[in-house]
């Protein structure tokens, strides 16, 4: 029987889940994710081959939710799935960190309550992961469980660049630039030395382009800057976020159209973004494919942000020697890629098109001045070495 990792990461209405073996590194065992867990759920599982381990639908209108969705998940690992092999810890992405957490922490009663009070900094995301540690407390009381940070590696930013133009004492509130995807950043930023030295000690955008979508200038493989600031509807639009937004905006829709609070909420983290630009989808898949030149606009603009924001941090680095994309749709979408790449041409970037097409993973041409990539993230695999470690430091 070997210890294994169960790192989740829970969301409004989805948990997506891994199973590490507890080795050095973590070795990937299981991995899935059960859905619609208040309308239709459906869960699915594959083992560390790619071949289906479980699966089952709910019959419409069950509403599971994340105590049912554990339960499940539980109970479905302990009839046969782990293969004997024991959960010995549970890794949690967590959305928001504040100030106070800086890197990985074991989770005990004082961090939930500091974890609570970040609530209103990221309200539609931190409940929610904060509820799946309740309930694995609940069902598995004795199972130690570590909190992952996306705010943590933008820690490094100098203070400046954390900075909002308010009067100091909002800050005292806990207004900064935190920033967000940090896990994903951290792992391009743990794998570019075997990839890219140059772009390892050098200067280096890394795009994280998905349903979520920012990006983030390292020097030295530490965050210099980053797109997203206080929420994680800034910068870049995505899905269905709107991105960059002048707050004259949200004053004149409060005035005219009596907006309150929550349907800001609303309007801006669920009905804008590519959604809202198209009126036809959130996903560039959708939008690639339709003739409507409402779908086309919104790519338009989709690609003109990210060239915006990366000639920005390519300013806070004071040039730029890589480019490196993850993500679902950096990693999958040779149409967006290369139009970025393009649009990149005047920092020296000469986009290599037949190894776009393949996916790369270098997709620059050998006389290109910036280097190219295109590196798949893997998040569950930091939440799990984060867990590994911050359970060794407490045993030494």
């Amino acid at each position: 029987m070997s210890d294994a990792i169960l790192v989740l990461n829970a969301g409004s209405s989805s948990l997506k889940f891994s199973v590490f073996l507890d080795d050095e590194p973590p070795k990937p065992f299981l991995r899935g994710q059960l859905e619609g867990l208040f309308t239709s759920p459906r869960f699915m599982a594959r083992d560390e081959a790619g071949e289906l381990a479980g699966s089952k639908e709910w019959s419409g209108g069950t509403k599971l939710g994340h105590d049912g969705a554990i339960e499940y998940l539980f109970d479905w690992g302990r009839q046969g799935a782990l293969r004997g092999n024991r959960i010995v810890a549970a890794g949690h992405r967590v959305a928001h960190g504040g100030l106070k957490f800086t890197k990985a922490v074991r989770i005990g009663a004082e961090v939930m309550t500091a974890l609570d009070e970040l609530v209103p900094l990221v309200p539609l995301h931190q409940p929610h992961n904060l509820a799946a540690i309740k309930v694995v407390a609940q069902r598995a009381p004795d199972l130690p469980q570590v909190a992952c940070f996306d705010t943590s590696f933008h820690r490094t930013q100098p203070a400046v660049a954390q900075m909002f133009a308010l009067p100091r004492r909002f800050a005292d509130e806990g207004i900064y630039r935190y920033g967000f995807h940090g896990l994903s950043y951290e792992y391009i930023a743990s794998v570019l030395p075997r990839i890219d030295q140059r772009a390892a000690t050098g200067r280096t955008i890394v795009a994280h382009l998905g349903n979520g979508a920012s990006m983030c200038a390292m020097k030295n493989r530490q965050c210099i800057a980053t797109t997203m600031g206080f929420s994680s509807i800034e910068g870049l639009p995505m899905g269905t976020r709107c991105g960059a937004l002048d707050p004259g905006v949200l004053l004149y829709l409060m005035d005219r159209h009596n907006k309150d609070a929550r349907a800001l909420e609303t309007l801006l983290y669920k009905e804008s973004g590519l959604l809202g630009l198209s009126g036809i989808s959130s996903d560039v898949r959708t939008l690639l494919a339709s003739p409507d030149a409402r779908a086309a606009e919104a790519l338009d603009y989709f690609v003109y942000r990210i060239g915006r924001e990366l000639g920005s941090l390519a300013a806070a680095l004071g040039g730029l020697d890589a480019i490196i994309f993850t993500g679902g749709i950096g990693e999958n979408s040779d149409v967006i890629r290369a139009r970025v790449c393009r649009e990149a041409t005047w920092l020296g970037l000469i986009l290599d098109e037949a190894a776009n097409n393949a996916g790369g993973p270098k997709i620059s041409r050998p006389d290109s001045r910036v280097a190219a990539w295109v590196v798949p993230a893997n998040e569950e695999l930091m939440i799990a070495q984060h867990t590994q470690h911050v359970l060794s430091s407490a045993n030494e």
